[in-house]
């Protein structure tokens, strides 16, 4: 069996294809799979290093403005798109797959429109609360539609081709447990332990705010802060320069182990992107979650919401909150066992652990119904 996955430009887009893959290959493992991302983008690192073959091409988002510059460069992404289209086609009539599955990004419309053109059965799958561009454009082509939020239903104008399916983890995720990871760690079983990650180029407002935060710990617990590729080497400058790295702070550039480290902490602070979400409810992990100001239709802030309605998590948006704010509000729930223990079940509620299944399920009867055909 070949299977075909297309994702990019972020890890919410790329583990989740990064988890399916894994479980086929755990279930079958002689099934070919091929990726197919975005030429530059992150895939084209994190891909490879869980041992799958990438393709790549060329495609970019388009501008929400009527200025002359935006309209230009999105006369730009058009011909970019028709060239995308080709050479995905060229990589589908070369691989030959029996099913295609797209995660998110802009580059799965190339692929799943041309698969579907082809007659190869596909799938796309949608973790945020609201769909994206990239999801309405494929509805109409795509056999299935995925979706990681019952939420999300209601958006759809074809309602006989969604599946309520949660939104995958990777393998490690369903491996690893609190107590193990912190012997694998090194880490006393007994300190609070604080996750801090913004996602994997970092962000400059919520950096600022963690040199304001780490300023004020005093060893009462440990911090994993994990600062982004973009803005590494500015943070630890200015960390350096006011002797705040110490024993109880450990910062990184980026985040290699996060099942291993996000199952060791004990609060996470983070963005509320979709695989971020699917991440903490599965290991029900109370958080303090800012959502990204810059996304499309406020898609990080809607997540969020959801899980702060259910009890799961706290929400701070940015900008109107400083370091020391965060700081606060994060020992009131280290300090509050009663609630992070609510937060914990709540969390947990929210998950839908068998959502990898779920969707290699799907995925694996397309590919039999692609080869019936």
């Amino acid at each position: 069996m070949r299977v075909l996955f297309t994702c990019g430009g972020t890890a919410g887009h790329i583990n989740p294809a990064l988890g399916v893959a894994g479980r086929i290959k755990e279930l079958l493992p002689e099934t070919e799979i091929l990726f197919v991302g975005a030429e530059g983008h992150m895939e084209t690192e994190l891909v490879p290093r869980e041992g799958y073959e990438i393709k790549t091409v060329r495609v970019s988002g388009f501008q929400r403005s009527f200025k002359p510059q935006k309209i230009a460069e999105n006369v730009r992404a058009v011909g970019r798109l028709v060239k995308a289209c080709r050479q995905a086609k060229g990589y589908i009539r070369d691989f030959a797959p029996d099913v295609a599955v797209g995660t998110g990004g802009y580059v799965c419309f190339p692929v799943l429109k041309m698969a579907s053109d082809m007659g190869i059965p596909t799938a796309v799958h949608e973790s945020n609360a609201v769909p994206g561009l990239t999801t309405k454009m494929l509805a109409g082509s795509v056999d299935r539609i995925l979706v990681g939020l019952e939420e999300s239903k209601e958006f759809y104008s074809h309602p006989e081709k969604v599946e309520v399916t949660g939104t995958p983890v990777r393998v490690d995720f369903l491996n690893t447990d609190k107590a193990r990871a912190r012997r694998e760690m090194g880490l006393d079983p007994d300190q609070p332990v604080v996750l801090a990650v913004f996602g994997s180029l970092g962000a400059d407002y919520m950096n600022k705010a963690m040199v304001e935060f780490i300023a004020r710990m005093q060893g009462d617990f440990r911090l994993i802060y994990a600062t982004g590729k973009r803005y590494n080497g500015a943070v630890m400058a200015e960390l350096n320069g006011k002797n705040l790295v110490g024993p109880g702070v450990d910062v990184r550039e980026y985040i290699y182990d996060m099942p291993k480290v996000m199952a060791a902490a004990d609060v996470v602070i983070c963005r509320s992107g979709a695989s971020t979400i699917s991440e903490l409810t599965y290991l029900g992990k109370p958080a303090v979650m800012v959502p990204s100001p810059n996304v499309v239709n406020h898609h990080q802030e809607k997540n969020a919401r959801v899980l702060e309605k259910a009890g799961a998590a706290r929400m701070l948006l940015e900008g109107k909150f400083t370091g020391n704010d965060l700081y606060d509000a994060v020992t009131a729930l280290l300090n509050d066992p009663t609630a992070m223990a609510k937060m914990h079940v709540a969390s947990l509620k929210m998950g839908v652990n068998d959502a990898t299944d779920r969707i290699t399920s799907i995925v694996l009867g397309l590919a039999e119904k692609g080869k019936t055909k």
